[in-house]
């Protein structure tokens, strides 16, 4: 008995596509590679800088002894804050006293004195129309009623002098504000030769910063409003953002009051103010801190996002752009400044155009690759979401 070798038709039917991708891969020939794409898109975008500064007070007032004498009390707790006109420090009335009471004493002689000069120059006025006193004699009478009138004037003032110093030994507060420790203690001679510093004042609500920009950049910004490429801002896009020293986002906007009209010689930087609402007393003068401020406003930006965009040794960035039969193809760009997690770009890119932004290292300039959609991906570590790898 003969047995033929039967071998099933419908196993060599499933045997043909593993041996023509076998070929394929043999010959060279991979499939598409799948890539994620974002389309390119004309937004309006504001146009913000971010420029280092410092918070300064939005006023000082240095607290003097404006009269000399001892340091009798300190009325004041270091640290808290204080309103004008609150009592600080007293000073020893008593020689205050003395003065105002001679200055007093020298202000009735004086006003004795012109009584009697007065009376004088009235008795002479009706003698001279009858000879009974020379001429000379009465006008000699009329002047000494007039200096006994200035020595009054002159002895009014030294009261009210006397009475400012005494008034000077309560020492006060000029204005509303949170001050700090006391320059001296109690039985000090204050006010000997100098106005002795006492204690300083800093108003802490509103409070200011101060500053800087590039000169040339200023330029760069005003050129570009006059040739119309970009706008003005207005409204609350005008107000500035404070990011303090650990990068957060201060809760109050603030407001931009002025810039410097003339540019530093040795640094070539403007300086800016800004206000800001210190309601909690979180930032205090000497911090240092960055303001965001809008600037300008590009209503037809073009925008890529920066994970498209790779850059070259020279610093121009290029992209991966996936045209309308879906080949790949290198194109350089040039960025301008960063919006958020974009860069603007001036040059290289059309809106509608689609740039590959992840699969970078599967698509190479020429090939053909499968295209999808973008889709951001968030992995939850905790509460802290994590970035997706290109």
């Amino acid at each position: 008995m003969r047995i033929s070798h039967f071998v099933p038709l419908s196993l060599v039917f499933l045997a043909l596509p593993a041996c023509n991708r076998k070929a394929a891969v043999v010959q060279g020939e991979m499939p598409p590679a799948a890539v994620s794409v974002t389309t390119v898109t004309s937004e309006p975008v504001t146009i913000t800088r971010d420029l280092p500064g410092r918070i300064d007070a939005l006023r000082v007032s240095e607290v003097r002894a404006r009269v000399s004498g001892i340091l009798l009390e300190r009325t004041f707790k270091e640290g808290a804050d204080v309103k004008a006109g609150q009592v600080l420090f007293k000073i020893d009335p008593a020689p205050l006293e003395a003065a105002r009471d001679r200055a007093v004493a020298a202000l009735a002689k004086a006003e004795a004195n012109l009584q009697q000069a007065k009376t004088q120059a009235s008795r002479y006025a009706e003698l001279v129309n009858i000879r009974a006193v020379s001429r000379q004699d009465y006008d000699n009478a009329l002047a000494a009623a007039k200096s006994a009138e200035a020595e009054v004037l002159s002895s009014q003032a030294a009261v009210k002098t006397a009475d400012l110093n005494l008034g000077y030994a309560t020492v006060t507060a000029p204005i509303d504000g949170r001050i700090g420790k006391a320059q001296v203690t109690e039985g000090a001679l204050v006010g000997q030769t100098d106005a002795t510093k006492l204690a300083i004042i800093q108003q802490l609500d509103p409070i200011y910063v101060d500053f800087t920009q590039s000169s040339t950049d200023l330029l760069a910004l005003k050129k570009a409003l006059k040739e119309g490429s970009i706008g003005k801002v207005s409204g609350e896009q005008s107000q500035a953002v404070l990011l303090q020293e650990d990068g957060s986002e201060y809760p109050h906007k603030g407001t931009l009051l002025f810039s410097e009209v003339s540019v530093d010689e040795t640094t070539g930087m403007v300086s800016l103010r800004a206000q800001f609402p210190n309601p909690d007393r979180l930032l205090l003068p000497g911090m240092f801190a960055r303001v965001r401020i809008a600037q300008a406003i590009r209503n037809d930006a073009i925008t890529v996002p920066q994970r498209a965009v790779t850059r070259t040794q020279g610093g121009m960035g290029s992209v991966l752009v996936v045209d309308g039969q879906n080949q790949v193809e290198l194109r350089m760009v040039r960025t301008d400044v960063a919006v958020g997690d974009k860069w603007i770009v001036t040059q290289g890119l059309k809106p509608g155009e689609r740039v590959i932004m992840e699969g970078h290292l599967k698509a190479r300039p020429g090939s053909t690759v499968v295209p999808e959609p973008f889709v951001r991906k968030e992995a939850a570590a905790g509460n802290r979401p994590t970035a997706n790898q290109g």
